[in-house]
């Protein structure tokens, strides 16, 4: 069934063209700094050379933090340390946003660092339980266990002693944190990762929502809808939670790895786990919304996603089914730093609506900075689309003082 994208094609009360809406906690020097950056990351080239110097360039010890932490970190993340995030999460929290703190710290691969990302995560979650601005929290699963373990988890190799008492250590770990999450009364979700390693991971996330999700959705999956296999595998989750009495918690996105699939499938001779075309995966995104709200007695779902269509789509379904815009069971969410035109609009029409927020020593956030640079430059009209409106909005100003 292919599903057509045309934004106007739902009636409805929201506006994601009003900027001023959308900028309202934004300065005129914070929105010209955002319209540098994009204008610099609409360039791939421009990308890529400007992320290698910022690696060199702290590596050697040179003075770039302050630079750095003052743009493309000051406008995708929270800060460095909790007093900075906190401050970011009060403003967002006067415009009814929640925020997902996400700890962006990557490359611990040691226990050492698992058993640290792990007190990290459980104190966030604490925050959690006092901030009503931090609806729910997230994870990445290889944070707190061996990338390598996962993927030979996955692919069903026999595992040594020495792995199998490893992964005992992952399996106690996600517990610990998963029943922090259930004490707090705030959701966690689960991220998804690379298809070579989502196998182990997935079974992780289905005993603990089974464990956990018996009167509301504590835990949620995740489920990247560019790979071809995923409304398939939505619907036997929701079976599996029907037939064993539990809810279903989901957050849905389109996937963060594309180009990294596509290669590694090429380069070891097996089928792309992704779908052929973006038109191809915006269905399989549209499709996994009408399952949802098909099953809305049984499933809880984030909506994360940057697609206007996207969400126009899950409002009109939520209209026709008389599902209120704050319904607790459903939730928007968008990257900080991106589609305030989106998030703005949706909180302020009464929708829940939360920011994925990270934060981090800017030395160890710099993989995720790159990461989301990279990935923004390959989405097709995404970079235009927020220099758009951040013009827009420019140009609203200019006009309002003119008057």
């Amino acid at each position: 069934m292919t599903i057509h994208n045309q934004t106007n094609e739902f009636d409805l009360p929201v506006s994601f063209d009003d900027t001023q809406v959308a900028f309202q906690n934004k300065s005129n020097g914070e929105l010209f700094l955002s319209y540098l950056i994009f204008s610099l990351t609409k360039n791939p080239l421009m990308v890529n050379v400007l992320s290698q110097a910022a690696k060199i360039c702290l590596a050697a010890g040179l003075p770039v933090k302050r630079l750095i932490k003052s743009t493309v970190f000051k406008q995708f993340c929270g800060g460095e340390s909790s007093r900075e995030y906190r401050q970011v999460i009060a403003t967002l929290g006067r415009s009814t946003i929640g925020a997902i703190l996400d700890y962006s710290v990557e490359g611990n691969q040691d226990e050492a660092g698992f058993e640290s990302t792990t007190r990290e995560l459980l104190a966030v979650i604490q925050e959690a339980a006092t901030n009503p601005n931090i609806p729910c929290t997230c994870m990445k699963l290889s944070a707190i266990g061996a990338f390598d373990l996962f993927e030979a988890v996955s692919a069903g190799k026999r595992l040594t002693t020495a792995e199998q008492q490893a992964w005992q250590r992952i399996e106690t770990r996600l517990n610990t944190i998963c029943a922090a999450a259930k004490k707090s009364q705030k959701p966690i979700y689960i991220d998804a990762e690379e298809s070579w390693v989502q196998d182990a991971m997935d079974r992780l996330a289905e005993t603990a929502m089974a464990r956990y999700n018996t009167k509301r959705a504590v835990v949620y999956t995740t489920l990247q809808l560019y790979r071809w296999d995923r409304i398939d595998y939505f619907e036997g989750l929701i079976q599996k939670a029907r037939a064993a009495g539990y809810r279903l918690g989901v957050k849905i996105v389109r996937g963060a790895y594309l180009e990294k699939e596509r290669e590694r499938a090429l380069n070891m001779g097996y089928p792309s786990p992704v779908n052929p075309s973006k038109a191809d995966t915006d269905d399989e995104y549209n499709r996994a919304i009408n399952l949802f709200v098909d099953n809305i007695d049984v499933v809880e779902l984030c909506l994360g996603t940057h697609n206007e269509y996207s969400c126009r789509l899950l409002m009109h379904r939520m209209n026709e089914k008389g599902v209120p815009h704050n319904h607790p069971h459903i939730w928007f969410a968008q990257l900080y730093g991106m589609s305030d035109n989106i998030s703005f609009n949706l909180a302020k029409a009464g929708y829940n609506v939360t920011k994925y927020l990270p934060y981090g020593p800017v030395e160890s956030t710099l993989p995720y900075l790159t990461r989301r640079a990279e990935e923004n430059t390959a989405i097709a009209g995404q970079m235009s689309k927020e220099l758009d409106i951040i013009v827009r909005e420019r140009q609203r100003r200019r006009k309002g003082r003119g008057k």
